[in-house]
């Protein structure tokens, strides 16, 4: 979320609240809103690494309100973020591990665990679909957000019928 926020404050001063709101707006309602409390850690966590100028700003019948904008080390730490490419492909994956590590432990049999991860993977693409149909269609970027998560369970879903078949493949080679 820290360089999320740096991003937003590139655009203006603003204060966490703001950016709350520009979370939501910005990304829709498929992805995990964002908690006012973790906001407001993290631009203190910012603020204290020199990336960001909090600036306390009075009001009349109000608490006074912190508004936050970029320092030039903010600046450039938001350029090399969208200038770094995101790491792929997920060769740590939760899954695979469980399913690498369930045979010999009489716990989990491989193909049990495959029919289970599907089902999940597919009652989450079902709920990405109604997502999908609630969300405002002029949010373009939320609907590539679902868009691209309902891409990737279906990777997953592919992913998961390959193991089958090899797995049954090699239980009918025994």
């Amino acid at each position: 979320m820290r360089l999320t926020l740096l991003a937003l404050l590139a655009r203006g001063p603003a204060h966490g609240y703001e950016l709350k709101q520009a979370l939501e707006k910005l990304l829709g309602a498929a992805y995990p809103q964002p908690n006012i409390g973790q906001v407001y850690v993290t631009l203190g966590r910012l603020e204290k690494a020199g990336l960001i100028e909090g600036e306390d700003i009075a009001q009349s019948s109000r608490p006074n309100k912190r508004t936050y904008q970029l320092t030039d080390a903010g600046r450039e730490a938001v350029a090399a973020w969208l200038d770094e490419p995101t790491e792929e492909p997920r060769v740590r994956d939760e899954f695979f591990m469980k399913l690498a590590a369930a045979p010999g432990t009489g716990m989990a049999d491989q193909v049990t665990l495959i029919n289970k991860q599907r089902r999940h993977y597919l009652n989450a693409m079902r709920d990405l679909s109604r997502l999908a149909a609630a969300e405002d269609r002029d949010n373009r970027v939320a609907q590539l957000l679902i868009e691209g998560a309902m891409l990737h369970l279906q990777a997953d879903l592919d992913w998961l019928e390959r193991c089958q078949e090899e797995l049954e493949q090699l239980e009918e080679q025994e």
